[in-house]
């Protein structure tokens, strides 16, 4: 008996599955160029609204619990509004004055500090930050441990890496102290001053050469001399008990529930911070003349932070042109200079966006970790309203880039499916576990399939894949694509095609 009869069906079935796939593309291509119409220069009241209807459309999309907002204009903070719940299960809101982990944000906070040691000429920028440890030593490297400067440690240049991640504490429990947390993690791994590397250890180290220097603990020190001078009275380097019915809740990419933790350093990634005291700071680092500038740091000091250092590469060169002090630098299509820093910790993401020049500028906090394409999309409103583009919003492309790649996956994964599974059915495909016959499209399959498996099996074992924070939603359907087509190959590969012209094999049920 042969198995003819069902070819007919099974390639009905194939060709709906291919035009439903292709059908998906296109409305997700479309769906992800379209944008929520935004008019340049619109009133306040007029973006805002929109801007309430977009951020819980997008929250809803990419199941987001809470998002805070604070818009900067003129110089002022115009408008905030905070969207959704600080904790889930217990139903309770997020509000203006939550007190949120600003993750990495806490870099250009640090930087304010150290520059204000520069200007009381207690240090300076191209010295050796050996030169000013009394208590703590940089390990031996084969590169110049001279060439490690304060200079490059604030560009993230200084030739150490990024650290490692998801070393967190509940705020009452002891922790490694700051300079044991040095020995493990610093460790020169390329040429001081041969490119950009993000590095949470660099900033770690910038702590202690503030802790040496003053003699002052590095909370104390920038509580007194850059947070309270820029009234952002609501925010802190440590753990205050007063936090514990205002920190929300973080939700991780699966949506599980972080509770607040701290870390064993502060000055890369721990400050705590209510969206409208960094705001405060935004506004601090805008044009001359604002009246917070005098109190903390000089003109001179500010526009140093924010001129580019070194060039970035990578994702970061996709949203921004280089680094300066504790900030990302970007020259906007019109000439003019955007500066913005972004935080993502375990169950939170935070960003600011300025335009000193202007005056103009947004800080975006959210207390789950599947919020990228969520402040990318306001980004993109954002930029639009006050007349310009900012590279960060290049991400809603990305996303949509990534969806139709998913897509594309899949098609194959059928087309490659249906074909083997046509061949055993019509008995022009039989069962072979060696390679033989061998055939240049039968090598290939094996080593694509090879290549996709090492890949999932390499995804599978990370404890965090930088993917699934650009791709919240889509990731997990890439996974499956890609699984789904590493199986076609694979039955492809042991179900090769009979290729001797002559041969013609055995059906069911002859004889």
């Amino acid at each position: 008996m042969k198995w003819n009869g069902l070819n007919r069906p099974i390639e009905k079935w194939s060709t709906r599955v291919h035009q439903l796939l292709g059908l998906s593309v296109i409305l997700l291509i479309s769906g992800g160029c379209s944008n929520q119409s935004i008019d340049q220069g619109a009133p306040v009241d007029t973006f805002t609204q929109q801007l309430d209807t977009r951020v819980l459309s997008l929250m809803d999309s990419y199941d987001i619990p809470g998002t805070a907002i604070a818009l900067v204009k003129n110089e002022d903070i115009i408008w905030s509004d905070a969207y959704g719940y600080a904790d889930i299960e217990q139903q309770k809101k997020l509000t203006i004055d939550a007190v949120c982990r600003t993750e990495s944000i806490s870099k250009s906070v640090t930087a304010w500090g150290v520059m204000k040691l520069v200007e009381r000429g207690l240090i300076n920028l191209d010295d050796p930050v050996q030169q000013y440890l009394r208590s703590w030593s940089l390990p031996e490297s084969e590169y110049n441990l001279n060439e490690v400067t304060i200079r490059r440690l604030l560009s993230n240049s200084a030739g150490l890496p990024l650290g490692s991640l998801g070393e967190e504490y509940s705020p009452n429990i002891q922790k490694p102290s700051l300079r044991q947390y040095l020995n493990k993690e610093v460790q020169l791994t390329y040429e001081p001053g041969s490119n950009f590397e993000y590095s949470n250890p660099g900033f770690n180290l910038l702590e202690l050469l503030i802790q040496e220097v003053t003699g002052r603990d590095f909370n104390d020190y920038m509580v007194i001399e850059v947070l309270i001078p820029l009234g952002m009275h609501n925010s802190n380097f440590d753990w205050d008990e007063e936090f514990s019915s205002r920190v929300p809740m973080g939700y991780d990419l699966q949506g599980n529930p972080v509770p607040p933790y701290v870390y064993p350093y502060k000055a890369s990634g721990g400050l705590f911070s209510t969206v409208e005291d960094i705001a405060r700071f935004a506004i601090a680092g805008m044009a001359p003349g604002n009246k917070r500038q005098s109190k903390i740091l000089s003109e001179d000091s500010i526009q140093t932070m924010h001129i580019s250092q070194i060039n970035v590469s990578g994702i970061f060169g996709f949203v921004a042109d280089g680094y300066g002090f504790g900030h990302f630098i970007e020259t906007l299509p019109d000439g003019k200079k955007a500066v913005w820093h972004g935080g993502q910790g375990h169950g939170w993401m935070t960003h600011f966006h300025v335009i000193p020049e202007t005056g103009d500028g947004i800080v975006i906090f959210s207390n789950s970790q599947r919020s990228w394409p969520l402040i990318a999309h306001v980004l993109s409103d954002w930029s639009r309203w006050i007349g310009g583009t900012v590279k960060f919003s290049r991400i809603t492309s990305l996303v949509v880039a990534l969806w139709v790649a998913t897509g594309i996956i899949f098609l194959i994964a059928f087309y490659v499916g249906g074909k083997v599974l046509r061949g055993v059915i019509t008995d022009r495909r039989g069962l072979s576990m060696t390679l033989h016959p061998y055939s240049k499209n039968r090598i290939l399959e094996f080593v694509l399939w090879a290549a996709l498996s090492s890949v999932l099996l390499w995804s599978v074992a990370q404890d965090y894949l930088f993917i699934s924070s650009i791709f919240p939603v889509g990731a997990s359907w890439l996974g499956w694509g890609v699984l789904f087509l590493s199986f076609a190959l694979l039955f492809s590969v042991i179900f090769p095609g009979y290729q001797r012209p002559n041969y013609a094999p055995k059906t069911f049920g002859s004889s």
